[in-house]
């Protein structure tokens, strides 16, 4: 050691020493001295001590080296040494937000999710991210392979030492590892498996892939929506409505240094507003801290840092809005509804599942909605839509503006967070849906009042009973179709006879209860909504299922029995508005039903298509039923319940249109159609409840629908008129022709239905029925009026009661028109009838064979009137005279007539009623007429005279007599007459021809 030492010196010496002999000498002289030699000493301990310590080291360096990599070893013993298909499928499956979008790629927004986020790529990133990503995250990115080790031993000393200042040690593949592959757990078993596939993922990674990546993954806080955000796209578009390629420099170093604390720098709240000063500064901190850092390191000049640190970012950020969910609750909610059933069968099919299974097998349907789920959170679906957003909003705003859905009520429910009951408001809320006929595109909808009230669609997933809309669907069309009736076929509009169904009494009625109106044209019938006769054809048709017209509809609460309730023709199955809507689309469509759908396709993250709509028709109706049944609903609109709707359209088209009222007026719908399209609406309070209160104020519930959805269609004709009133009309497919038949039994024409004007036409489908069989339903009748009613006249039924010229109608014929439920074939031709001049109804009234009972007369003036007589088969009453000279028949009044008579002159008069056999009741009290007495004569009063003159008076003069006044001469006497016969009655006037037209709302509209 010491020779060692001695060898340095010298070296030293001769470096410093040669040629410089003063210095020599120096040198000499120190060395030479004790003190030298004790330093020689002293180093030369020192040296070995040195030798000892630095092989110390070496040995617990070595050591602790082997101890460290054993353990490094140890932690990653477990991980699974990765493909790289594997840990570039891990690293590329960017957790990517769904989008959704109106018609025509308009943009609506992204669906609910954990994590907004949209992909991107590197050549759409502004390098001044790219720049402040280097200067701020990973200096050494470019020439490292994957880790640094310097910063890992600094992060590991920090950690160890619990160092304040914590510069963390992850390059941007760590960072990449952590957020893709693993976990944020904090743990050395973490940071091992980190770097150890950190350093794998650079050797088959070029660093664009990996730089990326990393823009594409990493967290950047909150959107103005309050929403969370990841990928540099999503954040430059939430945080400054901006694309990312798009970024200034201040707005580049802003957004770069949001991931060391996403939500301290991120400028907005978890509810989507700005927050204050104190909130904004940590973020504009970091800010010039990055800008700083770009400077150092040279990706910035000073004078682009001068000028960014002035820039006033605060005014760049986006101002806080609404989600799409809160803009267009009830159309995103659906949306993704419906997205969701659509992949999740996707994800079925790909398993070999038959999708249908997920409508029966629940927990199989549970599960591949819980896929699909995931899969439309994390995928970032391009869910492209049908909606038309300039109808979808004009419907929106009519809804809002619209005064007269009725009054909020006060219900009882229960409160699942206090588990108590209270009460709320609950308004009438509406559905509606405006379909494209020819595709099944869902053009629009209203879901409800206001999604915060009541969350539920009404327009797709609320069911109600759909009134009398249903009457076309399983009534008449069908009847139509299997060929019982035409157009205007005779339908029977009475009530049922003590009829029971499953031992109960069933007694439906019209939408005015004591209505009746008899034996009228279908279309009639189908125009003002006439339960009874709707009813009665039903009945006809009911054992061949004509509910599998609406299977074939996809009506969803249809089941196996329920054609075999009578009460289905009047709308007592639930449907949605959406399947009500498709189905009198069907109607519109020629009877091809084209399913409605608002998912025209939907594209990965990519842009491949995954889902693309392929709409197929299904014959449900044939083309001249649904003809035949269209043209019947255009005099709705005309004549029928829809008059309203059609006084307050705007414009003219060829409509087709039915109404519908449930049952206690729970619900109102109109559906409304022309070639083009169809739109349904329906109004109802959420609990079934009488819509029919404070009419002074909102109107009658039918007039309010009928309102609404002439609004709807009018505000749609302003957005796109050429698709609303397309100016064309429905055509006549071949097969419709027109037929004459006799009006009350729908059989050709006879000679007696012509001789009595009641030959009439209307459309039949020639393919299955045209009227063929000749009439054979009348006889020659003559009859009379009784309560009302008509009935045939009896050989001793008197003439002056008759009404000549009638015909009557057979026993064969009031069976087969009154058929299994019975009733008063009386009514069959009531008087208000369209008939009610010219047809009888019944054979004969079964009379009581006593007389009637008397009547009670009554003078006022001139006008004698009397009591009705309490028999039941009175058809008239005659007027008397009395006089001593007998009896005189004044009149035989008709019972159907009123019960008043003008009496001319003085004397008294009585009244009997005559029934239908001919009998006469007993007179009535005699009402009088006294003959007035003449008032006396009055005596001539003397003209005045003058005064005297002065001349001398004569004798007076007697006074004059008054001339005599006559005696009054006594009535003279009638000549005695014998009882009286009823003179023969002259023609009687013809009762009055009611209007033809009956009113409109006379059934369940």
């Amino acid at each position: 050691m010491n020779d060692q030492v001695k060898k340095w010196v010298k070296q030293i010496k001769d470096y410093w020493l040669k040629g410089k002999k003063p210095l020599n000498k120096t040198w000499n002289r120190w060395t030479s001295t004790g003190l030298a030699k004790g330093v020689r000493i002293t180093s030369g301990v020192i040296w070995n001590l040195g030798i000892i310590l630095f092989i110390i080291l070496i040995t617990g360096g070595v050591f602790v080296g082997s101890v460290g990599a054993g353990y490094f070893a140890s932690l990653v013993d477990q991980e699974p040494l990765l493909e790289e298909k594997d840990m570039r499928a891990s690293i590329f499956s960017y957790e990517e937000t769904s989008e959704v979008y109106f018609a025509d790629n308009v943009y609506l927004g992204k669906l609910r999710t954990d994590l907004d986020r949209r992909e991107t790529k590197l050549d759409a990133v502004s390098p001044y991210v790219l720049d402040a990503v280097y200067a701020t995250e990973d200096e050494y990115f470019t020439v490292h392979d994957g880790i640094v080790p310097k910063a890992i031993i600094r992060g590991l000393l920090q950690d160890v030492t619990n160092s304040d200042n914590q510069t963390g040690g992850s390059t941007l593949t760590q960072q990449i590892i952590k957020n893709q592959i693993l976990t944020n757990e904090v743990s050395y078993e973490r940071k091992a498996k980190e770097i150890l596939l950190a350093m794998r993922i650079e050797k088959f990674m070029d660093k664009d892939e990996i730089l990326e990546a990393y823009l594409n993954i990493i967290p950047y806080g909150r959107n103005a929506s309050g929403n969370p955000i990841a990928g540099i796209e999503t954040a430059a578009e939430g945080i400054f409505n901006v694309k990312a390629k798009d970024l200034n420099l201040p707005q580049a170093a802003f957004i770069a240094g949001i991931p060391q604390a996403p939500f301290a720098h991120t400028p907005f709240t978890n509810k989507g507003k700005m927050k204050d000063k104190a909130g904004l500064k940590p973020g504009i901190d970091r800010m010039l801290t990055v800008l700083y850092r770009m400077k150092e390191t040279g990706y910035i000049t000073e004078t682009e840092y001068n000028s960014a640190i002035a820039y006033d970012i605060k005014k760049d950020f986006r101002k806080p809005e609404k989600l799409p969910q809160e803009r267009y609750p009830f159309l995103t909610y659906e949306l993704e509804r419906q997205a969701k059933q659509i992949i999740a069968e996707m994800f079925a099919k790909k398993d070999n599942i038959d999708p249908n299974r997920l409508k029966e097998e629940k927990k199989l349907e549970e599960k591949y909605e819980i896929l699909a789920d995931r899969a439309l959170r994390t995928n970032g679906y391009r869910i492209h839509s049908t909606i038309d957003k300039n109808l979808y909003d004009a419907h929106q705003k009519v809804k809002d503006e619209f005064k007269n859905f009725g009054p909020t009520i006060k219900v009882e429910k229960y409160n699942a967070e206090t588990q108590a009951n209270e009460w709320v408001d609950e308004p009438v809320q509406v559905g509606s849906v405006m379909m494209e006929n020819s595709t099944g595109r869902v053009l629009s909808f209203i879901g409800g009042r206001d999604y915060h009230i009541e969350a539920s669609n009404h327009a797709t997933i609320r069911y109600r009973q759909n009134g009398s809309t249903m009457k076309p669907l399983v009534g008449y069309g069908p009847a139509i179709e299997y060929g019982v009736i035409g157009a205007g076929s005779p339908v029977v509009d009475i009530k049922l006879d003590n009829f029971h169904d499953n031992g109960k009494l069933w007694d439906p009625r019209n939408f005015n209860s004591n209505q009746e109106l008899g034996v009228i044209p279908a279309r009639q019938a189908l125009a003002t909504s006439q339960n009874l006769a709707a009813v009665r054809l039903y009945d006809t048709i009911k054992d061949r299922k004509p509910t599998s017209y609406l299977e074939k509809m996809n009506f969803s609460h249809v089941e196996e029995n329920t054609h075999l309730k009578r009460s289905t023709v009047l709308g007592t199955v639930e449907v949605s508005v959406l399947e009500n809507t498709n189905a009198y689309s069907t109607l519109a469509n020629g009877g091809q039903y084209i399913e409605s759908y608002m998912i025209e396709k939907i594209e990965d993250a990519e842009g491949k298509t995954l889902f693309q709509h392929q709409s197929e028709a299904v014959p449900v109706y044939t083309p001249q039923t649904s003809y035949i049944v269209t043209d019947m609903l255009r005099d709705v609109m005309s004549m029928g319940t829809g008059t309203k709707a059609n006084s307050e359209l705007k414009f003219r088209s060829d409509f087709a249109a039915k109404s519908g009222t449930t049952n206690d007026a729970h619900d109102v719908w109109f559906m409304g159609y022309n070639p083009s399209i169809t739109l349904g609406v329906w109004l109802g309070y959420d609990t079934p409840t009488n819509l029919n209160r404070s009419n002074g104020t909102y109107g009658l519930p039918a007039g309010r629908v009928n309102t609404l959805w002439a609004r709807i269609m009018n505000s749609s004709y302003d957005v796109n008129p050429e698709l609303i009133d397309p100016n064309i009309e429905f055509k006549v497919p071949k097969g419709v022709v027109t037929r004459s038949f006799c009006a009350i039994s729908g059989l050709s024409p006879s000679n007696e239905c012509s001789n009595a004007g009641l030959v009439t036409s209307d459309l039949f489908n020639e393919n299955v029925f045209v009227p063929n069989k000749p009439d054979d339903s009348f006889v020659s009748s003559s009859y009379v009026m009784i309560k009302e009613k008509r009935y045939r006249a009896l050989p001793t039924t008197p003439s002056e009661f008759l009404v000549q010229g009638g015909v009557g109608v057979n026993k064969e014929f009031i069976n087969r028109m009154l058929g299994a439920f019975g009733g008063d074939a009386s009514k069959l031709f009531p008087q208000n009838s369209s008939f009610a001049n010219r047809v009888v109804s019944e054979d004969t009234f079964e009379a009581d064979g006593a007389a009637p009972s008397t009547v009670n007369a009554t003078l006022t003036g001139n006008t004698l009137t009397w009591s009705d007589s309490a028999s039941n088969d009175v058809v008239g009453y005659r007027v008397f005279r009395r006089s001593s000279g007998g009896n005189t028949l004044l009149a035989s009044i008709k019972e159907a007539s009123n019960n008043s008579y003008q009496v001319n002159g003085p004397g008294e008069y009585y009244v009997v009623a005559v029934d239908i056999t001919g009998n006469q009741s007993s007179v009535s009290n005699m009402a009088k007429i006294e003959t007035p007495t003449p008032d006396p004569t009055p005596e001539p009063k003397p003209d005045p005279k003058p005064d005297p003159k002065p001349d001398p008076k004569p004798d007076p003069k007697p006074d004059p007599k008054p001339d005599p006044k006559p005696d009054p001469k006594p009535d003279p006497k009638p000549d005695p007459k014998p009882d009286p016969k009823p003179d023969p009655k002259p023609d009687p006037k013809p009762d009055p021809k009611p209007d033809p037209t009956p009113p409109p709302g006379n059934g369940k509209d």
